[in-house]
């Protein structure tokens, strides 16, 4: 299949593309940086730099790719986790989330794609009994309205676009090289690696909805994930 993955230098994005070109789809992958387009051709990909931001732009380019499938992989945060700077980054992502998804999906369906897979986030469930599913309700604690309003944009724009079919995932803590809980891989960690498969999974398998990607322990059921994708938490990359 053609494949379209927005924001395909992240630290999903990149072992994404290997499994998507192992599996033998085409892939268009973004960049905002052209410095950057050759990190993405090296792992066999056409690479592309547009601004999520930018309507227009990313409306060509999705649409110049032809993708049976999109996956959103955006996101604006930096490489080290600063205190100092988590409300700039709140915010920034936010923005990413509600106006960059519009975009994107706007571009998908006006490229006929017929699924988008998407990446949101777990922990943002409000507090209750564990492990917290699929169905449970988000936290409304104003302190993080910021974070929230933008998953929830998200999650709104990609399970409702009509003639597209929505695939959220609703990711957990991620450990591993480049991310902000660099330790060692182990039985129990959600890789980047485990991420990207869920991805891959995602491209041909599951109905439309709200799937949580996470590590095994008890805090996120990933019961349905299990079930209806075949993810499994403990996949590890070659």
């Amino acid at each position: 299949m053609n494949v379209f993955l927005a924001g395909a230098t992240g630290v999903i994005g990149r072992p994404l593309i290997a499994l998507l070109r192992s599996a033998g789809h085409a892939v268009t992958g973004t960049t905002r940086w052209a410095a950057k387009i050759a990190n993405i051709e090296a792992l066999g990909a056409k690479g592309v730099a547009v601004d999520a931001f930018d309507a227009e732009g990313l409306k060509r380019a999705v649409i110049a790719a032809r993708p049976d499938v999109v996956i959103h992989q955006l996101t604006d945060l930096p490489d080290v986790s600063d205190p100092s700077k988590m409300a700039v980054m709140r915010e920034d992502n936010a923005r990413l989330r509600i106006e960059g998804t519009r975009n994107l999906m706007a571009a998908a369906k006006a490229a006929g794609a017929r699924r988008v897979v998407a990446q949101s986030i777990a922990f943002v469930y409000a507090p209750g009994p564990k492990p917290y599913r699929e169905g449970n309700p988000l936290e409304s604690d104003a302190a993080n309205r910021v974070t929230i309003d933008g998953v929830k944009a998200l999650e709104d724009a990609v399970l409702n676009t009509p003639g597209i079919d929505g695939i959220v995932l609703r990711y957990g803590r991620l450990y591993g090289p480049g991310t902000w809980f660099d330790k060692p891989g182990g039985p129990g960690p959600l890789t980047c690696g485990a991420a990207a498969q869920a991805a891959l999974l995602a491209m041909t398998r599951g109905a439309p909805g709200i799937y949580n990607i996470a590590e095994d322990d008890g805090t996120f059921s990933v019961e349905k994930a299990r079930r209806e994708l075949g993810f499994d938490p403990a996949h590890r990359m070659p």
